[in-house]
């Protein structure tokens, strides 16, 4: 159920709501608008007749189910967009499209910091790189783990760019957060719901990528998962998803974008490095992304593509990315967006 506050209702009324939720057995959720907060009340479906009788109480506009099986992610909880801040100078889902960008992998000093620096200045708000990398292969680099952390922590003290990483089991979560300004689920985590509950108890923003066979309805549950802990910092990133198609890596479900959009409240993203395997590809999918919507892109950026430790194929040169990027301000403003 959602509980809509009245506009300017006072402190103590919304306490006493709060409170109230608590002793019928179920968890509120206080969702921030522009105009008046409302609470979402989760728990028990089947005795959920109960909370109505908020409904009487000093403050309180009204009281209303939420039909979608997602709750806090819902539009039904919140109509405008949700601005995720991941930093003093990075906001996620306002005008500005932000621009993540960096190595798949964390190979060395030199390379991190090379690279933040270039992807910096060609505009990029945030620096990306895995410090840990979960792989299909148990002989492929798996990477420098808290060492790498280290050296993203440094290119973001030369570069001035926060940095998202991705974290792979609920052991090392509070050690990547003691070091990342935002925490990535890759695609093969989406649905480790261990994993998912334990970075919803951090108050760290979370990039949730979408599973490789997920439908949206289960992209959306995932951020639920998180939200439901209390981590309402949640930005989708729409990653492509395997289908019978095997001239890219994956396939870029561009129309996630507008669908996400019209069910959820929270920031939705696209990375095409991943969505098409192939660097050809990257620029055209992100102004395509862009254009049906997107609120960031993440892309991967190697001064040496060719003996990359990881994903190689798919990363973009320094150089095409700053060409990438000022090609890129066109769309964006094409879209009522700027970079």
């Amino acid at each position: 159920m959602i509980i809509v506050m009245k506009s300017g209702a006072a402190r103590k009324d919304k306490d006493e709501v709060l409170k109230r939720i608590r002793e019928l057995g179920y968890k509120p959720h206080v969702i921030h608008g522009t105009t008046r907060d409302v609470i979402g009340a989760v728990g028990d479906e089947r005795g959920k007749l109960v909370l109505q009788s908020l409904e009487s109480m000093h403050g309180v506009e009204s009281v209303v189910p939420i039909l979608q099986p997602y709750k806090l992610a819902s539009k039904e909880v919140k109509r405008e967009v949700s601005t995720i801040q991941v930093s003093d100078t990075v906001a996620i889902g306002g005008k500005e499209i932000i621009i993540m960008a960096g190595p798949c992998s964390v190979e060395g000093e030199e390379q991190i910091i090379e690279t933040a620096v270039a992807v910096r200045n060609a505009g990029a708000h945030m620096l990306r790189g895995g410090a840990y990398k979960p792989r299909t292969s148990p002989y492929s680099f798996q990477g420098l783990e808290e060492e790498g952390l280290q050296l993203l922590a440094k290119a973001r003290e030369v570069s001035g760019l926060p940095f998202v990483t991705e974290v792979v089991n609920p052991e090392t979560v509070d050690l990547v957060a003691d070091y990342a300004d935002m925490l990535q689920i890759g695609a093969r985590n989406a649905q480790n719901f261990a994993l998912l509950k334990k970075v919803g108890q951090i108050r760290k923003p979370v990039l949730l990528k979408r599973g490789m066979s997920m439908t949206i309805q289960e992209f959306l549950m995932s951020a639920e998962y998180i939200m439901s802990e209390g981590n309402q910092a949640v930005v989708l990133c729409e990653r492509g998803i395997r289908t019978f198609e095997t001239a890219t890596r994956n396939t870029l479900d561009l129309s996630a974008i507008p669908v996400l959009k019209g069910k959820t409240h929270l920031p939705v993203i696209a990375d095409p490095s991943h969505g098409t395997g192939n660097y050809h590809y990257v620029a055209a999918m992100a102004f395509a992304a862009v254009a049906a919507g997107a609120d960031g892109l993440m892309i991967e950026v190697h001064s040496d593509p060719e003996h990359a430790s990881s994903d190689g194929p798919q990363s973009l040169k320094p150089t095409k990315f700053a060409q990438m990027m000022q090609k890129l301000k066109l769309f964006a403003e094409a879209a009522e967006r700027s970079l």
